[in-house]
């Protein structure tokens, strides 16, 4: 497809090309932004100035209020005419976010974009990925969390306007992994941060959510779309069964956005809490676990008749004091691997110690093999 074929599809209609010093203006504006918001992650604000100088900018008319779009194959930036280019704000950074994060093979063919791996298997991680390049240029404008509320569901975001279902839901994993893997990876295109939550979770926990992601932004698209179509046939009156049937179709929609938003925030609660609920060792750990169960609240998506956290809290309370009371009454927890090194500090002077060694080796293996099982078969 050619460029001007792609821009008509995305609704896109060149206005005019901005001129050298208007680039160097956005560019030393973006590169600024970005480099000072990200300091911990060596972006070198010169070399970034240079390349965003090197892309090509234009003025257009854009469909949906949209304010920028980079596209690779011209390595090309298109801003809306309505946009003010001496205040750079969250959409048109998300835009020169992706010019950041964009790479291509020598033939120019697009190969990832940040978290989403256009080599893998799937086609999974688009969204993810646009919720992530949102927040960054959320924080990169300093915007604060705001708290929204949509399809009767109230959530904190830096992002209330766009992909806010998403930030809210990134936050959430965030509260896990730290800020540092999802900034590396969103802007140096790795899996330091899929890595992160899997280790955090697991590796169908995070394929999930990644898909989850994926669904909703699918289904606002297609809610966009009937919303639309019911501003137009609510201008004529004989339309009565259409807007019923447009009615229909977006209340269906705005239920399964609701229910798949839920079913995201609750593998994530009850994936990564249980691991580290498994991880306690010592009545330190203990606390800080039952302080990090109770401050993730402030993150939480509600709604009316949501009991989903309340009961896992609950049940998390009864397992820590049933932690707490066997490490009072037996000391701290050992793993295999702490076992393991409490052996090798044993001097190994009787066949018996050999041989409950040689044992102890083939009951950890064999240990690690029905871990490894169970994560597969769930």
């Amino acid at each position: 497809m050619s460029i001007n074929s792609a821009l008509k599809k995305e609704g896109i209609k060149v206005v005019g090309k901005l001129n050298t010093l208007e680039i160097n203006k956005i560019a030393s504006n973006i590169s600024e932004k970005i480099s000072q918001a990200f300091p911990e992650h060596n972006i070198n604000q010169s070399d970034l100035f240079i390349s965003i100088a090197r892309l090509n900018m234009y003025i257009a008319e854009m469909p949906n209020d949209a304010m920028a779009k980079y596209f690779y194959k011209n390595n090309s930036i298109y801003f809306s005419k309505d946009m003010n280019l001496d205040t750079i704000n969250t959409l048109a950074l998300h835009e020169c976010i992706h010019f950041v994060q964009a790479l291509t093979n020598k033939r120019g063919k697009l190969l990832r974009l940040g978290l989403y791996n256009l080599e893998g298997t799937s086609n999974d991680g688009m969204a993810l990925n646009e919720a992530a390049v949102q927040h960054l240029a959320s924080v990169a404008t300093n915007s604060t969390l705001d708290t929204v509320k949509y399809y009767n569901m109230e959530l904190s975001t830096e992002s209330p306007d766009y992909y806010p279902l998403q930030t809210a839901l990134l936050n959430e994993m965030m509260y896990f992994t730290g800020s540092y893997s999802l900034y590396h990876s969103t802007l140096y295109s790795d899996d330091v941060f899929k890595n992160t939550f899997i280790a955090k979770s697991n590796v169908r926990t995070y394929e999930k959510i990644e898909k989850n992601f994926d669904l909703i932004f699918e289904y606002e698209a297609k809610l966009a779309a009937e919303t639309y179509k019911l501003s137009i046939s609510s201008e004529e009156i004989k339309n009565i069964d259409k807007i019923k049937r447009i009615n229909s179709k977006i209340d269906d929609l705005k239920a399964i956005i609701f229910e798949k938003t839920l079913e995201t925030q609750n593998l994530i609660v009850l994936n990564c809490f249980n691991h580290e609920l498994n991880s306690i060792k010592t009545l330190e750990d203990v606390k800080t676990f039952q302080r990090s169960l109770y401050n993730f609240k402030h993150l939480l998506i509600t709604t009316n008749n949501y009991s989903f956290f309340n009961d896992f809290y609950i049940d998390m309370m009864n397992k820590l004091e049933e932690k707490r009371e066997f490490i009072l009454k037996y000391g701290n927890i050992l793993t295999l691997d702490s076992l393991t090194n409490e052996l090798a500090n044993v001097e190994e002077k009787t066949f018996g110690f050999q041989f409950f060694k040689r044992l102890f080796n083939k009951l950890k293996l064999l240990i690690e093999e029905a871990v490894r099982k169970k994560e597969i078969d769930n």
